[in-house]
């Protein structure tokens, strides 16, 4: 009778150790299950498509069967893959097209349309390279310092006559980005931050109320020395 309290506690051990190892062979013998399920339905379904000028005593050896189900399958996954992408990639920019030229063809709507394009295309993600690095530059007046863009420090025609080296820096309004002002103002007065593009458009979209994180020390640094 002392050892039956023992006896119990053994049982109790092996039954929790038995359901803890059905739950967790459970969901791995039901992936296997349903995914040898979707392998006889679309390999059996389609193997003598593809397979047809393989010898039946080959194509139908048991031995084999389960490499052809599978290989049948394969080749179902991957036509299913690129007709998806001939769908998205082929006819979405056929279908698109036609509506692009539909709409330059309207009077009036065609210039709003190209205007609102180009300015979608230049805040993308794939134009963002566009922004190189964040500046701040005395704007509208002087003693007034606001969030600018450098969008190019090349020297064209506009820059070269101004006799010195000038930098084009574009300031976004906010909190709409979209619309701004375009200036091409001296290098020494563009003074270069840190923070990146992004952290500056989220700055400017919020009105200010988003401020990058600056280390501390960096900002008690520039405090001591003026």
């Amino acid at each position: 009778m002392a050892d039956s309290p023992q006896a119990d506690s053994h049982y109790v051990t092996l039954r929790n150790a038995f359901f803890s190892g059905v739950i967790l062979v459970a969901p791995l013998g039901f992936t296997v299950f349903v995914f040898g399920k979707v392998i006889d339905f679309i390999g059996g379904t389609f193997r003598p498509l593809f397979f047809g000028f393989v010898p039946v005593w080959l194509r139908e050896r048991p031995g084999l069967e389960a490499v052809w189900d599978i290989l049948a399958t394969l080749i179902v996954v991957v036509l299913v893959t690129l007709l998806g992408y001939a769908s998205r990639y082929v006819f979405g920019k056929y279908f698109f097209s036609m509506g692009d030229r539909f709409v330059q063809s309207i009077p009036g709507v065609s210039a709003v349309y190209n205007t609102v394009r180009q300015i979608v295309n230049t805040f993308s993600s794939q134009s963002r390279h566009l922004f190189n690095k964040v500046v701040l530059v005395e704007f509208p007046r002087k003693g007034c310092w606001t969030i600018g863009f450098l969008t190019n420090a090349v020297q064209g025609e506009a820059q070269t006559k101004t006799t010195r080296e000038v930098w084009t820096v574009f300031v976004p309004t906010t909190p709409n980005p979209t619309s701004g002002f375009l200036l091409i103002v001296p290098r020494s007065d563009a003074v270069e931050l840190e923070m990146s593009v992004g952290d500056g458009m989220k700055m400017v979209i919020s009105g200010g109320a988003v401020v990058p994180p600056w280390p501390a020390a960096d900002a008690a640094r520039l405090r001591e020395a003026k």
